[in-house]
């Protein structure tokens, strides 16, 4: 069986992020990871794939040229192949869950889908819900649970007051994985050997061009982007403890507009 683990280049969450020319994110100097619900998500293919041997991962991204230092982080980790549809125009997640869904579709029988349950950059979580409707077939959302059975994935997610869901699904499907899905919280570090492994393993590439996707017009665009205001440093009020009530809620009242 095919499993197919949909990722995403994203910047570092310590990355120092700035505003190049009002509208978008200066990208020098930012380290780029694979957004680390999709991390996840991998470590439990790879995981499935050592219990049933047979299985093959395969990895698939939509982006510029630089997302090929995500697809290495995650043949290093483990993966077999990789699938890069390169594209340096700013897509809408639906166009991109369609190009996904055509990459895959392309490269032969699907099985199990992969993702995160949402990238940590837009935290927009639509990509995997579009990738399943592109391709006909079921999703669960917020996996917190996940094994196979047969013909069949069964997945447990969280839903409201710590509640959990119990689905069944028929594969191929796509399954959106959050932390500690099947108690992985860290997945696992790519070896020195695994590094240099993946350094020669050859990446498909594909140009989003070639896909014959219609209609790849961006469904939002930006106006404006800045960062947000500075917070104002603290106040420390000294003094009395009767006259520094006072002060705190006049300041309350006037500064803050708490009260």
């Amino acid at each position: 069986m095919n499993i197919y683990v949909c990722i995403k280049q994203v910047p570092d969450t310590e990355a120092v992020l700035t505003i190049k020319e009002g509208k978008f994110i200066n990208e020098e100097n930012i380290k780029w990871i694979i957004s680390p619900y999709e991390e996840i998500a991998l470590e439990l293919a790879l995981q499935l794939k050592e219990k049933n041997p047979g299985f093959k991962v395969i990895l698939v991204t939509v982006g510029p040229a630089r997302a090929e230092s995500a697809i290495r982080s995650g043949l290093a980790m483990g993966a077999e192949t990789a699938i890069h549809v390169e594209s340096d125009q700013y897509l809408n997640h639906k166009t991109i869950a369609r190009a996904l869904a055509k990459a895959i579709k392309d490269d032969g029988d699907g099985g199990i889908i992969f993702t995160g349950k949402q990238a940590i950059d837009d935290d927009a979580s639509l990509t995997h819900i579009y990738l399943a409707e592109s391709l006909g077939i079921p999703v669960a959302t917020n996996v917190i649970g996940f094994r196979l059975d047969s013909d069949k994935a069964i997945v447990e997610r969280e839903i409201d007051q710590g509640a959990r869901e119990r689905i069944e699904m028929q594969i191929p499907c796509v399954v959106a994985a959050t932390k500690g899905i099947n108690d992985i919280n860290q997945p696992r570090y790519a070896t020195l050997m695994g590094i240099m492994k993946a350094k020669k393993i050859p990446i498909k590439k594909v140009r989003f061009e070639d896909l014959g996707i219609e209609d790849s017009t961006p469904t939002v665009t930006t106006e404006k982007l800045e960062a947000p205001p500075e917070k104002p440093a603290g106040k420390i009020i000294e003094g009395e403890m009767k006259e520094s009530i006072k002060e705190l809620v006049k300041l309350l009242k006037e500064e803050a507009k708490v009260l």
